[in-house]
């Protein structure tokens, strides 16, 4: 059919895009009005129209219009508008089932399905209700002659309810995906710092997906004060801050109504998150979504809430564990320091000391704070030495020897067989903290970066605490001593890298060795 002239203002202003293609993302009714899309070719059933549903209320929102006169104009204006809530469409425009192939259209190239579509022809007989029906993707097929006023109200309110229920379903779906995303990131930490900061951003990414950063905070109560120690978006400043200083009134009455009841709670566009963990220790969680939440938001807040409370159980039970770990190895070293007749506060000033030149080597935080606790190992592996030979005053024969050397091995023996990181970093350790870096060290004469970092710092650390400090067969050798042997094996026994960090902050490792005599 020839397409008439148009009103110069019939189209929605901006650019309309010249073809179309997938929908990238499921279009979500905005919070404004609802959109509907009427496409015919006659011009006269477009104010109508307007007329008829302009009053119409639906969950509150009016109806906003958007006019187009032809399948190319109908294709153009879906791409533009894909949060279109219901389309009434034209079935004879350009051609007789024009209309038919814009429903193909939406349904397959653009792949939008959240639509609601409403078939209107002035002629049923071209194409057959019963066919239409059963071959397209549509919600209702009206014929213009008999189409009321009512009857159109009921069909457009119909098509509504319907998108409404739709978009909740997807939003609700896609939300569950992102709870599932951003739970996966809370298990990954091991300071109640980092998983805080975590949690916020994964936080607002549930509710506010590609947004940099929402308002929120995390607070604990300590001696009657409710501080904060993680913020993004505007409360990041606050970091360290009591919230009664800081927040507004109305924030600080539902911050401690939130914990005087134990319970979370929401304003409009508030969620105060109450978290209590086994040992007693209360959090607070503040989330300010800056728009008013819906149920779909607060459904997904709660169960983002539940992995939340999970995840701090685990961080304390991990910490736990490690605790658990960390005295069980310095026992152990401490064991071995005693029945070696060692100086007091050896494995304490190893590890500390190891820990220190781990993080100016650059290492990460997890893996300096692992050195830390599996370094006192190291010369676990002299638990099957003789007494005789541990504890020689004089100097050892060729046999002896041999037998010394091979308390790297027993130590590897006995802590290599775990899955646990810190008992098998003491096995690396303990195996290869004698290994030089030209290569001349034992047991297996490994050279340079073949021996591994952790071996290397404990290496280095180790010899320096035994030269500074008296043993059964040598007295304590002073500072400036020590450090001209250690500067006279770089690049042989120690890797040179490790030796320039060391003495470039000898001062710091001194510090310890003074703070554990």
């Amino acid at each position: 059919m020839n397409q008439p002239s148009r009103p110069s203002d019939s189209l929605l202003s901006g650019h309309i895009p010249s073809r179309g293609g997938p929908v990238a993302a499921p279009p979500f009714a905005a919070e404004g009005a609802w959109k509907i899309m009427v496409i015919d070719d006659d011009p006269d059933l477009h104010p109508l129209t307007r007329l008829v549903l302009k009053d119409l209320l639906f969950d509150g929102r009016r109806m906003s219009f958007i006019h187009g006169y032809s399948g190319a104009d109908a294709r153009r204006l879906m791409v533009q508008h894909p949060d279109t809530a219901v389309l009434l469409l034209d079935v004879m425009m350009e051609s007789d089932r024009e209309g038919l192939e814009v429903v193909r259209y939406i349904r397959d190239t653009l792949e939008n399905p959240w639509v609601r579509i409403i078939l209107r022809t002035g002629q049923p007989g071209l194409a057959p209700e019963a066919e239409v029906i059963a071959a397209y993707d549509i919600n209702d097929y009206k014929d213009k002659v008999n189409l009321s006023n009512q009857s159109l109200i009921t069909s457009v309110t119909a098509g509504l309810r319907a998108f409404k229920l739709l978009d909740t379903i997807e939003k609700t779906r896609r939300g569950m995906h992102r709870v599932i995303d951003a739970s996966g990131s809370l298990y990954e930490f091991h300071s109640m710092g980092q998983l805080a900061q975590t949690i916020l951003e994964q936080f607002g990414l549930v509710i506010n997906p590609g947004q940099p950063a929402t308002d929120a905070f995390a607070a604990t109560l300590k001696h009657g004060v409710i501080r904060i120690h993680a913020a993004t978006g505007q409360h990041a400043p606050l970091i360290g801050q009591p919230v009664d200083e800081v927040l507004s009134s109305d924030l600080v009455t539902l911050t401690w109504q939130a914990l005087r009841e134990r319970r979370p709670l929401f304003s409009e566009q508030v969620f105060i998150g109450y978290f209590r963990t086994r040992n007693g220790l209360e959090n607070l969680l503040l989330l300010d979504a800056g728009r008013r939440l819906s149920e779909v938001d607060r459904d997904l807040i709660e169960l983002f809430s539940a992995n939340v409370t999970a995840s701090f159980e685990q961080l304390l039970l991990h910490r736990e564990i490690i605790a658990t770990q960390k005295d069980v190895t310095f026992t152990l070293g401490e064991v071995i320091e005693t029945r070696s007749g060692e100086a007091g506060q050896h494995v304490r000033r190893v590890a500390e000391n190891s820990r220190l030149l781990a993080q100016f080597a650059g290492l990460p935080s997890r893996d300096c704070e692992l050195l830390r606790m599996a370094s006192p190992m190291h010369d676990l592996g002299k638990i099957g030495i003789p007494d005789a030979i541990l504890n020689k005053p004089g100097s050892l024969t060729d046999e002896e020897w041999r037998i010394m050397r091979s308390h790297t091995q027993i130590g590897h023996q006995v802590l290599g067989n775990s899955d646990q990181p810190i008992i098998r970093t003491g096995a690396i350790i303990s195996l290869q903290h004698h290994e030089k870096w030209d290569g001349t060290g034992y047991p297996n004469g490994l050279a340079g970066e073949a021996i591994h970092i952790f071996a290397r710092i404990t290496s280095l650390i180790d010899v320096f605490d035994a030269l500074t400090h008296k043993r059964t067969y040598k007295p304590a050798w002073s500072i400036e001593k020590a450090v001209g042997q250690i500067r006279k094996d770089r690049g042989t026994h120690f890797d040179p890298e490790l030796v320039d960090l060391f003495l470039t902050h000898l001062d710091g490792f001194l510090e310890i060795q003074q703070a554990f005599e």
